[in-house]
């Protein structure tokens, strides 16, 4: 019995030195072929991602330039219309005017035979007189004198026929050069009003066939932002993913290999050097260990455990930050916000966790969401240390930190105290200048480590 039980204990002995550690590091060895690969496939969908994002703002450009080109045309057309009803307006009353000139026309050339009928009966009458003999006008006039009176009438009806005729020709020629130029307009306004109707029809032409690119563009932004959605999904799994095999804890302070592993990650999912986001956080919270020293009742190490949250922030801040602890089941008169009291004088505060997000931020601005859709964890929390390290290198991506180009980042670090990368005079006064100095330093000395390949040995 002895024997067997000394056996067992051997084979215990021989398994847990020998056989044991081999498994383990065929594990290992295992999971960092999968993150490998895995690191791989992110890093094309990241690819892919910033294709699609390309693609849907150029089609978004599109979209725009075609909505307005076809409001341009819609309104080039209305203003067509309104030119050709005027137009065809203008033609029907100078059609009236036309008519009414003919009508004055066929009058004028009724009283011009009359006036010609008159003369002839005149002249008539002139010749009849001219022609009668001395005895004939002796008999028929008493006097002699009537016979010259009447003579002398008639020659003057006669030159008042005369003039007559002549202005009524006049008036005539008048009318009818007057019915020769409203046919003309006539005539040039139909012209227009058939232009501006070949426009129009043209002008429609074109902006339903604009209107048809559009409903295509339209599908293919929709099918863009279908197919980068699955592909976000995708990638977000993954990230998960290589969360899981980093093997790093859910603690509220890590240590430098954990947090230089969250800070990779994080850096491969927003572009930003891990360095840089390591020196952000030391100076924030050194990493975890301070993330508020008010409204913290019953926590170790509580310097200002009667100042509660609505003591030290802003009231606009209040709703933001009670729906926060609400979502995470957490109590609000006792989750620690950073706070500032100087000789007694408590100055404004209520940032949250690691990365010190004040709580509109964190929940208005979108970065819990993001988070959320980029590991899948939700919901969110800005005390949780990985979703800290996640949401701060967003915001520093967001002020172009992800150009590692020093002054931009500079500025990304200076945005992310002071709300804008310029030095303003507010900024200045909040400590702006030694804030990006030592985030800044702190950065170098992370970036020489990681050089040094501190952290892979």
């Amino acid at each position: 019995m002895f024997k067997k039980i000394s056996k067992i204990i051997l084979l215990i002995i021989f398994f847990s030195f020998f056989v044991l550690p081999s498994i383990l590091t065929f594990a290992q060895t295992v999971q960092g072929q999968e993150r490998v690969n895995l690191e791989q496939q992110l890093k094309e969908l990241e690819e892919r991602i910033a294709q699609y994002d390309k693609d849907i703002t150029r089609t978004d450009k599109e979209k725009k330039t075609l909505k307005n080109q076809i409001s341009v045309l819609k309104s080039k057309i209305g203003q067509l219309d309104t030119q050709i009803k005027k137009g065809n307006v203008t033609i029907q009353d100078l059609g009236f005017q036309i008519k009414d000139t003919e009508s004055s026309i066929g009058k004028t050339s009724f009283r011009i035979e009359n006036t010609k009928e008159k003369l002839t009966a005149i002249l008539r009458t002139l010749s009849e007189e001219d022609q009668k003999s001395l005895l004939e006008i002796l008999v028929a006039e008493p006097k002699l004198s009537n016979f010259f009176d009447n003579l002398v009438a008639l020659e003057a009806l006669h030159q008042k026929s005369q003039d007559l005729l002549k202005d009524i020709k006049v008036l005539k020629s008048d009318l009818e050069t007057q019915k020769q130029n409203l046919d003309e307009e006539k005539e040039e306004v139909g012209k227009v009003v058939k232009v501006q109707t070949l426009q129009k029809q043209q002008s429609e032409e074109v902006r339903k066939e604009q209107e048809q690119v559009l409903k295509m563009t339209e599908a293919q932004y929709q099918q863009s932002l279908k197919e980068r959605e699955g592909v976000q999904k995708q990638a977000s799994e993954i990230r998960k993913r290589i969360f899981e095999l980093a093997q790093v804890l859910d603690v509220d302070t890590p240590t430098f290999e954990e947090a230089y592993a969250l800070a990779s990650f994080a850096g491969s999912a927003t572009g930003v050097r891990p360095a840089l986001i390591l020196g952000l956080l030391e100076i924030e919270s050194a990493i975890g260990k301070n993330v508020g020293q008010c409204n913290c009742a019953g926590k170790p190490s509580c310097r200002y455990p009667n100042l509660t949250y609505k003591d030290i922030m802003r009231s606009n801040q209040w709703a933001s930050f009670e729906s926060i602890v609400a979502e995470l089941g957490m109590n609000p008169n006792s989750t620690p916000v950073s706070c500032s009291v100087n000789g007694g004088k408590v100055q404004w505060g209520g940032a949250m966790g690691p990365a010190q997000f004040m709580p509109n931020t964190w929940l208005n601005l979108g970065y819990k969401s993001r988070v959320e859709n980029s590991i899948g964890t939700r919901p969110a929390s800005p005390w949780r240390v990985k979703d800290a390290f996640l949401a701060a290198a967003s915001y520093l991506s967001d002020w172009d930190a992800v150009s590692q180009n020093r002054q931009n980042e500079i500025g990304a670090v200076t945005a992310y105290l002071c709300g804008t990368n310029r030095m303003t005079a507010s900024c200045t006064r909040a400590g702006g200048s030694w804030y990006r100095n030592s985030v800044m330093q702190k950065a170098d000395q992370w970036q020489k480590w990681i050089e040094q390949g501190v952290f892979n040995r």
